[in-house]
């Protein structure tokens, strides 16, 4: 009798502990849950507060780079940004036009709505004498509201001593980018067959090409053109 009430007691244990850990897991998974709904329906005011915050930010820096007469622009060849004088950036880019004598300072006057009047024209009077198609000149006519004057703009070289400028011509949405893509597409099959055999394709051809033309006794002089 002692025995059986000694095994019944240690399953009663048994049992009660078990039940214990049951309900303590029950417990803590019932926390887990509480936390998570309530950080999920707290999340999204959070998400628009910092996006809120974040934007009053990026303001209040625009601001105090135009206070301080200065230029942030993503720098040449890195992921950096450079943060600059306007009038060193006036000067260098005097410079460089001053040296190639390619561009200029058109000031105010804006050629784009001359420059989209005259091709328009143009391409109209190819229509009228059936020149293009009716397709064609729809391609190629101008929209005033999907172009704009090609710009020169610099990326600022921060790798290098004196931080020089980058020339870059940005010409995406020039008027006479359709008729230029046009006309390179018409012509690119003609020009490939041209000069397939002058043209290089890869590193290798590279080399096989060079070792060719100095068997045929090549000169000092002689021009490789990209």
């Amino acid at each position: 009798v002692l025995v059986q009430k000694l095994h019944t007691g240690q399953n009663i244990n048994k049992v009660s502990i078990n039940q214990n850990g049951i309900n303590l897991y029950d417990n803590l998974l019932d926390t887990i849950q509480s936390s998570q709904s309530q950080q999920n329906n707290s999340s999204q005011p959070i998400i628009k507060k910092k996006k809120k915050n974040y934007g009053r930010t990026v303001k209040r820096l625009k601001y105090k780079i135009r206070l301080a007469c200065a230029i942030l622009r993503k720098s040449d060849k890195s992921t950096v940004f450079h943060l600059g004088k306007v009038e060193d950036y006036q000067k260098k880019s005097k410079e460089f036009m001053d040296k190639i004598q390619t561009y200029k300072c058109i000031g105010i006057t804006d050629p784009l709505p001359d420059l989209i009047l005259r091709t328009n024209k143009c391409l109209l009077d190819l229509r009228l004498v059936k020149w293009i198609t009716q397709k064609q000149y729809e391609q190629l006519s101008i929209k005033p509201n999907e172009v704009e004057s090609a710009h020169l703009y610099y990326l600022p070289k921060a790798h290098k001593p004196g931080t020089p400028l980058r020339p870059i011509i940005s010409g995406l949405k020039h008027p006479t980018v359709k008729i230029s893509k046009y006309l390179d597409d018409l012509l690119r099959p003609l020009f490939d067959q041209m000069a397939l055999e002058t043209t290089v394709t890869s590193d290798f051809e590279l080399v096989k090409h060079l070792q060719e033309r100095s068997k045929k006794n090549m000169r000092q002089e002689t021009l490789f053109c990209t």
